[in-house]
């Protein structure tokens, strides 16, 4: 029996973070307040930026007690952690490409997954770092672990600020928006629209329903990390908190339909690609993907996205 079956109905559990910078560190406060984890490890290459991190995290643990907080720059603090989110990566410099990119990164996982693997052979591997697909992709070849337990946040951050910009629009809750973004986390992204509602009603019996603000919302959606980085410099608060939801949705084994990034065989036809799809997760990962009812076009996208992920793949000379 696997450690994550054994612990089942155990609701705390170790989490590791690989990677100390403004995602992951924001990843460890999210946790930290959710209170799901009974154990955060924060590692780093830089071991006094993931200390200094650890410390300001204990500094606080007379608010959220019952958390140990553990750091170092050695993957051996990956070991007994049911669950490793990787956010360590490469970041695009002035005058580089994005297969310059995904080159230098495949490079750093192709180092760093056997190496995590070697300290725990028997977890779930969250992909954070981008190009998400693409690594996502790489984790699974590298691990040599099931498809349901290697898989990366996706489009989960996409998909709420798309839900909140529909609420906003239509005047309701995001809580009661039900819509999806798929496909890549990237540029070939898309809306279901054709099953987008609110409360079970499709989007076009709304009033306020228009074609044309429906599209600019999608591109407002589509380019609000542009938005937040021109003017913060980063975006983590919002995907900490979605680091923080996939974490709760697999400890607490609910079942949970997410967007996340997952491992694709015959989905319309698409195979052998990591894309976002909804998905069902609980304590031993992605249990199952939905087929979600694409018309048409929005299967032409999904084609395409996997297109742009495979034709980048090609393209790397480490991948």
């Amino acid at each position: 029996m696997s450690k994550l079956k054994s612990k089942k109905g155990n609701h705390t559990s170790k989490v590791a973070i690989v990677g100390a910078g403004f995602v992951g560190s924001t990843a460890a406060y999210a946790l930290l307040i959710d209170g799901s984890a009974s154990e955060i490890a924060l590692i780093d290459v830089n071991r006094e930026k993931a200390e200094g991190e650890a410390m300001d995290l204990q500094h606080g643990l007379q608010f959220k007690p019952n958390v140990k907080i553990s750091f170092g720059s050695s993957y051996e603090l990956c070991k007994d952690a049911e669950i490793i989110v990787i956010c360590a990566g490469a970041h695009q410099k002035p005058g580089e490409t994005r297969i310059d990119l995904i080159s230098r990164n495949s490079a750093i996982f192709k180092e760093m997954i056997p190496q995590i693997v070697k300290h725990n052979s028997d977890c779930i591997l969250l992909v954070v770092a981008n190009p998400l697909d693409i690594l996502t992709y790489l984790t699974l070849k590298y691990s040599k672990f099931p498809k349901s337990r290697v898989f990366g946040s996706g489009t989960i951050l996409d998909t709420a600020r798309f839900r909140y910009m529909l609420g906003e629009y239509f005047e309701v809750s995001p809580n009661s928006v039900h819509a999806y973004i798929m496909g890549e986390h990237g540029d070939s992204s898309f809306p279901a629209w054709s099953t987008a509602n609110i409360a079970g009603v499709n989007l076009k019996h709304f009033k306020k329903y228009s074609r044309k603000a429906m599209d600019k919302l999608f591109l407002k959606t589509k380019n609000a990390a542009y938005e937040v980085i021109a003017k913060k410099g980063a975006t983590y608060y919002a995907i900490g908190l979605g680091i923080s939801k996939i974490v709760n949705s697999i400890l607490s084994d609910q079942n949970e339909v997410l967007a996340l990034s997952s491992y694709l065989t015959n989905y319309y036809g698409v195979s052998d690609v990591c894309l976002s799809v909804p998905a069902i997760v609980n304590r031993q990962g992605i249990k199952e993907q939905i087929l979600m009812p694409l018309n048409s076009l929005e299967k032409k996208q999904l084609r395409k996205s996997a297109s742009t992920i495979k034709g980048n793949l090609r393209k790397c000379k480490n991948c």
